[in-house]
């Protein structure tokens, strides 16, 4: 039996459709575009010409593309949103998830794994190629803002934030906690110091 052969790669233009094929495949206009911590409506607006998908495709084309897609055996079956945390309005302004020091972080606001392709091992690779991404662009270290479900039972809805075990397996140490919840549980602020 072949090896799995697992890898990331910063979402680049030529791979926008790999990063719809894990988050949208059905391509819905309406569906999630990964754009609401990035981007204001009115900048989606300006952005897309109107069109969220195109708002979507115009940020992978940035000098820092907002995050990385994972490959197993050449098919993309994950997607973990990251960047600079000064590069993401949504927490440059959040009161519920405030800076813990002045380190110039970069956050994981997203973690997906595509359909058919979960409990597989994806999240930890999907994790690791997300602070090699952010090590490559000389993050000193990278955040994350799960939340620690203990024995219940996640809301689907909200599992894009991920959970504690999840990152504490990637290395990730709780150095906080935010005012912020998702599934009604409070979010942590996990870290991992890069160097």
């Amino acid at each position: 039996m072949a090896t799995p052969q697992w890898e990331s790669h910063p979402v680049t233009p030529d791979r926008f459709e790999h990063f719809a094929d894990v988050i949208n495949p059905n391509r819905r206009e309406t569906h999630c575009w990964c754009l609401s911590h990035r981007l204001r409506a009115q900048d989606i607006e300006e952005l897309g010409q109107g069109s969220r998908e195109e708002a979507a495709r115009q940020l992978c084309g940035r000098q820092d593309p907002p995050g990385v897609v994972t490959y197993l055996d050449g098919t993309p079956v994950g997607w973990c949103n990251i960047g600079a945390r000064s590069d993401i309005p949504r927490l440059v302004h959040s009161t519920k998830i405030r800076p813990v020091d002045d380190v110039p972080v970069w956050s994981i606001i997203c973690v997906v794994v595509r359909g058919g392709h979960r409990r597989k091992g994806v999240t930890g690779h999907l994790i690791e190629g997300a602070v090699e991404y952010a090590a490559s662009r000389g993050a000193p270290a990278v955040e994350a803002y799960p939340v620690d479900p203990g024995a219940k039972r996640m809301d689907l809805t909200m599992a894009f934030v991920g959970t504690r075990s999840m990152f504490e397996k990637a290395g990730f140490e709780v150095i906080g906690r935010t005012d912020a919840l998702a599934s009604k549980m409070p979010r942590l602020v996990m870290r991992r110091t890069l160097g």
